[in-house]
């Protein structure tokens, strides 16, 4: 036997009876290297904006993390995961005698929890008076769901409820909160060992969608079109020089973003005699903090939304690959993914792309929509697109002189190669539909009338219809399931078109 291991018994022998030895703690500051997958909300629609304040989309996250686990029981730490983590989800990949238990330690540091966890313990009251600023010693008397009551040497104060102002400093971090969201997990190891682990695990708050840019061209036939993926993280947690990929349609999902009250920390709101008071809580000097030290200046500051919203470009394009039924797009380059942020990164950039400009009614049998400019094209190879084109907005810009001025905003969904293209731009001002009712039982007369300089294309769809109705007349065409009137109307013009609408099976 070794002096070593003779050391060991013998420092085990001597243990005294039932006095059980804490297990080894292993901590791992941060990831070596870092890949995240970012998923679109599941029920956002194409036209519905990213809230930053509440993303519901998620990532999924694989990291690789290098420790050194001791023979024996020990728990390793892995510090700076995401907040939104499912701590269900994760796996830990590498360990050479598995895991016997994962937990995620939420419990971050936030006004709310720091003040709930200094209950009875010593803090520094600080008085801000009109002869100058003084501090003495005070102990925490009250929770966070009350009013401010901490006790000094001369008695009770119920800070905030005289004529000058206090705040609480903490001395320290109190026990059980952190600064980072960590996962820890046990372990049993046979010997010590230098491992190297892959940690993978989904997360809420994030989501990503396309931005699209439109800029008609002077022939009014063409456009260049020029496409961002725009991806958020609502986390606490940045992800530095991360392997960056967003998965474009549907995956089908069981469970759901939890609701705002479930993210969040309860908001630290303080009362004096039965009123709302602000109560400043200067956060502990130490330790220093990733993000930055927590100074709550209001009664909803906190960690998770102390650092302002960032929007960087890069200049590299995302590569477009394929998932199964699905698209993923890599970004080429490792990105950082900052916290509480928002970044963009080129996706697509094509020019010359075949448009058409039209305008187009919805109608029923006597009623028409308001009349709309509409953007349509082919997702061909040869029509200058032939490429998935994920969800999300468009910008539509014209030409004017050296400008370019907004035409307006609509949104396309999930478009595969070879499919339509159709974006609602804009209201028109200057082309009405009117529907008269004829003196015949069902007739009915659309006249249309163009007061632009310029001729236009124009289309009258079908598709207010009941069930039961059917539509006739001369010239209709099938589109998309519906019956569609299309025609050309000179500049300063009109254009009539008379129909009927009968019942299904009914004859003239």
């Amino acid at each position: 036997m070794g002096p070593r291991a003779l050391l060991a018994m013998l420092l085990a022998l001597a243990a005294p009876a039932g006095v059980a030895r804490a297990q080894p703690v292993v901590a791992s500051a941060g990831p070596e290297s870092v890949a995240v997958t970012v998923y679109r909300a599941p029920d956002r629609g194409s036209d519905d904006a990213l809230d930053l304040a509440w993303l519901r989309g998620y990532a999924l996250v694989t990291e690789t993390r290098t420790v050194t686990i001791p023979a024996g029981r020990a728990t390793i730490r892995f510090e700076g995961v995401a907040g939104g983590m499912l701590p269900k989800s994760a796996i830990v990949s590498g360990l050479p005698d598995g895991v016997r238990e994962k937990n995620l330690d939420a419990d971050l540091l936030a006004p709310y929890s720091l003040y709930a966890r200094s209950l009875g313990r010593p803090v520094t009251l600080r008085r801000r008076l009109a002869s100058g600023t003084v501090e003495e010693p005070a102990i925490l008397r009250s929770g966070p769901d009350g009013g401010a009551i901490l006790q000094t040497r001369d008695g009770f104060v119920a800070a905030n409820c005289g004529p000058g102002s206090e705040s609480v400093l903490f001395p320290q971090v109190p026990a059980g909160l952190t600064p980072k969201p960590t996962l820890s997990v046990q372990t049993d190891s046979t010997a010590e060992r230098r491992v190297t682990l892959t940690l993978s695990y989904l997360a809420w708050g994030f989501d990503w969608q396309a931005n699209y840019v439109a800029t008609l061209r002077p022939d009014g036939r063409t456009a260049d079109l020029f496409a961002w993926v725009t991806l958020a993280n609502g986390d606490v947690t940045s992800f530095a020089d991360a392997q960056t990929m967003v998965v474009a349609g549907h995956v089908n999902r069981t469970d759901r973003a939890p609701g705002s009250s479930e993210r969040e920390a309860p908001p630290l709101v303080l009362k004096c005699f039965f009123h709302p008071a602000v109560m400043p809580v200067a956060a502990p000097l130490a330790p220093a903090y990733e993000d930055g030290d927590i100074v709550v200046t209001g009664i909803r500051a906190s960690l998770a939304n102390s650092v302002s919203i960032k929007r960087n470009s890069d200049s590299v394009v995302a590569i477009q690959e394929e998932l199964g039924d699905l698209k993923l797009y890599r970004v080429p380059m490792a990105t950082t993914i900052g916290a509480k942020s928002q970044k963009q990164v080129t996706m697509l950039d094509r020019h010359a792309v075949p448009v058409t400009i039209f305008y187009r009614n919805r109608l029923g049998a006597g009623v028409a929509d308001d009349t709309r400019i509409m953007l349509r094209a082919q997702n061909r190879k040869e029509r200058g697109l032939g490429l998935p084109l994920p969800a999300g907005p468009v910008a539509v810009f014209q030409p004017s002189g050296d400008a370019r001025l907004l035409v307006g905003e609509g949104s396309i969904g999930d478009k595969a190669v070879n499919e339509e293209v159709e974006i609602d731009v804009a209201g028109a001002t200057q082309v009405a539909a009117r529907i008269e009712r004829e003196v015949r039982e069902g007739r009915f007369r659309l006249t249309v009338t163009n007061a632009l300089p310029t001729p236009i294309h124009y289309e009258a769809e079908f598709t207010e219809l009941n069930a039961s109705e059917r539509v006739r007349a001369n010239g209709l065409r099938r589109r998309n399931g519906h019956d569609v009137w299309i025609t050309e109307i000179p500049a300063n013009g009109t254009a009539t078109l008379r129909y009927t609408v009968t019942d299904a099976g009914a004859k003239d």
